[in-house]
């Protein structure tokens, strides 16, 4: 019998690279799939030569229920991060974003049925939750999306409740808050506020502040992401959606100040008219994480800041 091996669907985005690594690092035999629509190959260099008996990248699209089926065979745990992660897209076409990011994630969820895999481990989002005053974010609040994109995770959340609690495949999401890390693209039209501050001011630069930036966010570092999605895995938890972030709030104008620490600069943001529809103050609540999962995060928020400064000064330079 072929040993198991771990599914990573998006494996070559930001997050998805990050995860594979850790899983490769730890021993895991892990395959990647992705259509490469926002993820990179650049993202999965050298795993190969690496983990050369461990790693394997096919290129396919979620919404491909054959190929699904057919890369899940053997399969022990899914960890499924394809999708089109942007909001603006989503608003310019809800109807793609829906197909892949619903329509894709039910294959997903039925292929994984269908081949015995023993957990899905989906990525939600903190989007789900919408603008809301009350904070820190508990998983019992109220759901109010914004955003066509935030409409089809928490789809994803009710898909995968239903197939845990009535179809016998066991799931969990995890509803991930600000991540931030190496491998995250400044450029993409969806790109993080990190890398780009960090871009920017490396480039003699000043970053850009939307509003008067003491608009706050809760930053966790990826390698935290990627560790709660390695014990969302063993958990006996199921059926579940869990908020993944540190449970500290930090403003744009702190993140700014932070990152002249550790760059040694002295930026002053430039400050422009606030966009509609952002979301003015986001922190979480992650005693569920801690009771379900035993999640705590390893890297703090200063520490990742500083690895990634490194990061992006090192693939920059």
């Amino acid at each position: 019998m072929e040993p198991a091996f771990d599914i990573v669907t998006g494996g070559a985005g930001f997050i998805g690279s990050n995860l594979s690594k850790r899983l490769l690092s730890k021993g895991r035999e892990v395959r990647v799939v992705d259509n490469l629509f926002s993820g990179r190959l650049e993202n999965l260099a050298g795993f190969d030569r690496l983990f050369p008996d461990a790693f394997e990248f096919r290129q396919l699209d979620i919404r491909d229920i054959g190929a699904l089926r057919e890369a899940f065979r053997g399969c022990e745990t899914v960890y499924h991060l394809a999708a089109i992660p942007s909001v603006q897209h989503s608003i310019d076409d809800p109807s793609e974003s829906n197909s892949v990011n619903v329509d894709g994630t039910l294959n997903v969820l039925s292929a994984a049925r269908e081949t015995g895999v023993s957990k899905v481990v989906l990525a939600s989002s903190c989007a789900v939750y919408g603008d809301t005053e009350v904070l820190p974010v508990k998983e019992d609040l109220r759901i109010d999306p914004l955003s066509p994109y935030a409409v089809t995770k928490y789809c994803d959340e009710l898909y995968a409740g239903v197939f845990s609690r009535v179809l016998g495949l066991s799931s969990l999401c995890l509803r991930y808050f600000n991540v931030f890390g190496p491998r995250q693209d400044p450029g993409s039209d969806y790109a993080a506020v990190v890398p780009k501050f960090i871009t920017r001011m490396l480039g003699g630069k000043a970053p850009i502040v939307f509003g008067d930036g003491e608009q706050s966010r809760d930053f966790i570092f990826v390698e935290n992401v990627a560790a709660a999605n390695i014990l969302a895995a063993g958990s006996d938890a199921q059926g579940l959606a869990v908020n993944i972030g540190t449970g500290e709030q930090r403003t744009l104008n702190e993140l700014v100040s932070t990152l002249n620490e550790i760059l040694g600069t002295d930026f002053e943001p430039i400050y422009e008219p606030a966009r509609s529809g952002d979301i003015r103050d986001s922190v979480s609540e992650i005693a569920l994480a801690r009771e379900v999962l035993g999640f705590e995060p390893e890297v703090s928020f200063q520490e990742g800041l500083g690895r990634t400064v490194e990061w992006f000064s090192k693939s920059t330079a």
